[in-house]
């Protein structure tokens, strides 16, 4: 059975910074397209970053130049820095299964329907 299981997260003021880590693990995980994912209260889990083996990244306009997602040895990294209030959300990794729509696209997208393997998701807090 596939596990990822995260770490990181917290309360911090606007203008600081926070990292978030991932681990996939058991069962027959393997990849080629890894992912962070966040949903504030009553609204929909929105894909935040994705990035797939060769490093191709994507990402939401709203974090652009200010998240980094990288993927380091099987470890799935999200360097959240010029946090805002508005970022403030559950956060959840995330990896398409082997064969998933990676495998027929050629790209990572951020759309949730398209991965199959979730965290247990972790608080992030941005107050103002």
């Amino acid at each position: 059975q596939v596990r990822m299981e995260q770490a990181g997260g917290g309360s911090v003021q606007s203008g600081g910074s926070l990292r978030l880590v991932c681990t996939g693990s058991g069962g027959a995980y393997s990849t080629h397209c890894v992912g962070w994912f966040r949903e504030a209260p009553g609204k929909e889990r929105e894909g935040v970053a994705t990035i797939d083996l060769d490093e191709k990244t994507n990402y939401a306009d709203s974090v652009k130049d200010r998240f980094v997602i990288s993927l380091e040895k099987g470890v799935i990294h999200l360097q959240m820095n010029n946090l805002k209030p508005e970022d403030t959300a559950m956060y959840y990794c995330a990896a398409q299964s082997l064969r998933g729509p990676w495998f027929d696209r050629g790209y990572c997208s951020r759309s949730k329907y398209d991965f199959e393997y979730w965290g247990q998701g972790t608080q992030v807090t941005v107050s103002s």
